[in-house]
């Protein structure tokens, strides 16, 4: 069965390769983008199926212009995929209030504005699904991505608390944790204005490895990811959370076994029995 989709963050990466996958599976796409214009390749290669709408997360009127467009354009929507993101580099001393609220506009406050919109849609339909694209960041933390890595945390809070609320309506809730993909993150990722550069030891090889991200052979392609996705999304059910490509099971697994240690180590702390003198 065919499926209506609104998909943000398509002019390019992970958004536009999934955008190009559904829509030869034959689905009805709503496709966004800030300009339209990074999006008419795409409603060209499949007039009437693809739709192209604008998109400025941190705008409410757009969002609501979006989600109104889509569904009537679409006569309903089946898929929602929070895709649009962007990156700040940045130690938690360098980022302002005023960049940490714009990054958290864009991966936390458009995504929750969006759902809370097709919520009604798909309710009333009696069965949805809420993709939020995630990042391994979202379970973990690199040096240097302090704001982004607190984005995709609240992402995922967000997702299992929607995910209880949810399933009694049929409405399904998955979080994609992509590892390294080659898209353009990292090359278009800002940095924060205020510089420490005491913190250059943690940092700086961080930064330089997001910004070759796209030529390093060793990353995934977003096709690869795309196909993956179409799976998920056909899948009868689904863990709520799932990492895309080897190296993000890499990471988690090494972030899992490194939080049980933690763990074992607090519980030790605050559970031993009290020392007698």
């Amino acid at each position: 069965m065919a499926r209506r989709w609104l998909i943000t963050g398509c002019s390019s990466g992970l958004g536009q390769a999934l955008a190009t996958a559904a829509a030869q599976a034959g689905d009805e796409l709503a496709v966004t983008a800030r300009k339209t214009a990074d999006l008419e390749q795409l409603a060209a290669a499949w007039p009437g199926r693809v739709i192209a709408i604008p998109l400025e997360l941190r705008d409410a009127a757009s969002c609501e212009q979006a989600v109104r467009t889509a569904a009537d354009r679409l006569g309903g929507i089946d898929v929602l995929v929070n895709n649009a993101g962007v990156g700040l580099f940045g130690a938690v001393e360098e980022v302002s209030d005023a960049e940490l609220r714009d990054q958290l506009e864009t991966l936390v406050v458009g995504p929750w504005r969006l759902t809370r919109l097709v919520l009604p849609l798909m309710r009333a339909q009696g069965h949805g699904h809420v993709v939020n694209v995630s990042s391994v960041v979202g379970r973990m933390a690199f040096p240097g991505l302090a704001a982004y890595v607190t984005g995709k945390h609240a992402l995922e809070g967000m997702s299992q608390a929607l995910a209880i609320e949810a399933a009694p309506h049929g409405i399904r809730v998955t979080v994609l944790e992509p590892g390294m993909f080659a898209t353009r993150y990292g090359t278009s990722m800002a940095e924060a204005h205020h510089r420490v550069p005491a913190y250059d030891i943690t940092n700086r090889e961080m930064l330089e490895g997001a910004r070759g991200l796209a030529e390093n052979p060793e990353t995934g392609s977003p096709e690869d990811f795309a196909a993956q996705v179409l799976d998920i999304v056909r899948a009868d059910a689904t863990p709520l959370r799932i990492p895309i490509g080897d190296d993000a099971y890499g990471y988690l697994d090494e972030d899992h076994r490194a939080y049980l240690a933690e763990f074992a180590a607090a519980r030790a702390l605050t559970q031993a029995p009290p020392t007698t003198t």
